[in-house]
């Protein structure tokens, strides 16, 4: 976007239009002892060739998947993107196109919404899906609304230690006004215990949100889980990793009712934290009470095939005592991208990576283990994440020499979970070649000194 400034005369005839004569004294209602009374404290202007040195210098003190090795999960995963989508997605037509949530939006897009929801079904195993939301984190709060205007309960929603804690702090935010309880159990083992949860889900619970794999990678037992969140009337919300449809049962095939999850691993950038993309879908019978909007096939007066907004269930397109939610757009490029993505690499593709996510996470955690100092901390099976116990409990020295000697070896979890300080999050997508992992397992255990690894 252009930089337009205002001329002195332009700046005089505005004052004059408003009735004052100078800029401070539309400031004049604000205190002086708070306001700036010095210049910015600012360097002076640069020209084009050292600006743009000086900005190329301050972006390559960033660290990031390209400058390290990244051993990085949590939700954001280093897999590879074919150029095809970076090629369809910047393309003018969808790079530049109006935020596409208005009814009138063009045909291109509409179409690449419904063939989006068309891979999220299948991929999914759910009947209907939306046009895609904020994120991982805010699909899941979305869903336990939904639960509790499905189920018109309001009291509780049940919630394992196993599901990314930041879902669980955004949870908490949606529900703080609505005095609905969030029940969470404790999850010792690193998957939910089914006994544990009978004893806490009852009539008054609208949902169930786990995750599937786990925060810490490891395999929930969903099929059972469904069993009894339904016997108890309520509803089975999970929250997904795309990539792992490639091997896993889909959440669909196993009694799930709502699944979300966070769509960045499929064809989107780590991008430092986001913007990313929210995935929903769930079960036909639930669709009115679907949020966000849902592009359908028809034929136009002439017989042709066309697209059109079959549903919008926000407050602003519709009563709002009605309305499902208040999100007011849509990730469409990203969900652009996904849908790049998923057809590119096709059925297969998506089977291979999976494959190779697996297969290296495993062998990364058996040669990571197989020194005295590290262990896993849980012992069921898992995807593409484990957590690992350091027993000499120096995890984020540890950690911070790894990046010092080229390495994202981990996540610390003891920010989210006290109980854990003695333990790290590994994530190993199918980037990871068999030489990174071993030099990386080879300098956490000490087998190469990190000292001289920094200096090679």
């Amino acid at each position: 976007m252009a930089y337009l400034f205002n001329t002195p005369d332009e700046q005089r005839e505005m004052l004059q239009a408003i009735g004052i004569e100078s800029i401070e004294q539309l400031f004049e209602t604000i205190p002086a002892d708070i306001r700036l009374s010095s210049d910015l404290n600012i360097p002076a202007a640069m020209g084009e060739l050292e600006l743009t040195q000086h900005m190329s210098g301050l972006a390559a003190e960033n660290a990031d998947a390209r400058s390290l090795t990244c051993f990085l999960g949590a939700g954001s995963y280093d897999h590879f993107i074919p150029a095809v989508v970076d090629a369809i997605s910047s393309r003018g037509e969808f790079y530049t196109s109006y935020t596409p949530y208005q009814p009138e939006v063009s045909q291109g897009n509409l179409q690449a919404m419904f063939e989006y929801q068309t891979l999220i079904c299948q991929l999914t195993g759910m009947d209907v899906s939306n046009a895609s939301l904020y994120d991982g984190g805010s699909s899941a709060a979305e869903a336990a609304m939904m639960s509790i205007s499905v189920t018109r309960r309001s009291k509780k929603i049940v919630v394992p230690e196993t599901l990314h804690p930041e879902y669980r702090a955004i949870l908490e935010t949606y529900l703080l006004n609505l005095g609905t309880q969030i029940e969470t159990v404790s999850c010792p083992q690193g998957v939910l215990d089914v006994a544990a949860l009978e004893a806490v889900i009852d009539r008054d619970t609208a949902c169930v949100l786990i995750q599937y794999p786990n925060f810490f990678g490891q395999i929930e037992r969903v099929s059972e889980i469904a069993e009894v969140v339904h016997g108890a009337g309520a509803l089975l919300v999970a929250a997904i990793d795309p990539i792992s449809m490639g091997l896993l049962q889909r959440p669909g095939d196993l009694g799930v009712d709502i699944v979300v999850a966070e769509g960045q691993a499929l064809g989107n950038p780590m991008s430092y934290g986001g913007p990313y993309l929210g995935i929903m879908a769930c079960r036909e019978k639930f669709v009115r009470r679907l949020p966000g909007r849902i592009a359908g096939q028809t034929v136009d007066r002439r017989g042709k095939r066309c697209w059109v907004l079959t549903l919008q269930t926000r407050e602003q397109h519709i009563r709002r005592d009605k309305a499902t939610s208040n999100i007011c757009t849509n990730q469409g490029l990203f969900a652009l991208r996904a849908s790049i993505y998923l057809a590119a690499i096709g059925p297969q593709g998506l089977q291979s990576v999976a494959d190779l996510s697996l297969k290296k996470a495993h062998y990364a955690a058996e040669q990571l283990t197989d020194s005295d100092r590290f262990e896993r901390r849980f012992s069921g099976p898992f995807f593409k994440e484990f957590v690992i116990r350091d027993r000499q409990n120096q995890v984020e020295p540890l950690l911070r020499e790894m990046s010092e000697s080229g390495f994202l070896a981990g996540i610390a979890l003891a920010r989210w979970y006290p109980e854990l300080e003695d333990c790290f999050l590994v994530a190993v997508t199918e980037k990871r070649t068999r030489n990174e992992i071993d030099r990386w397992s080879a300098l956490m255990t000490g087998t190469v000194q990190l000292e001289a690894a920094s200096h090679a």
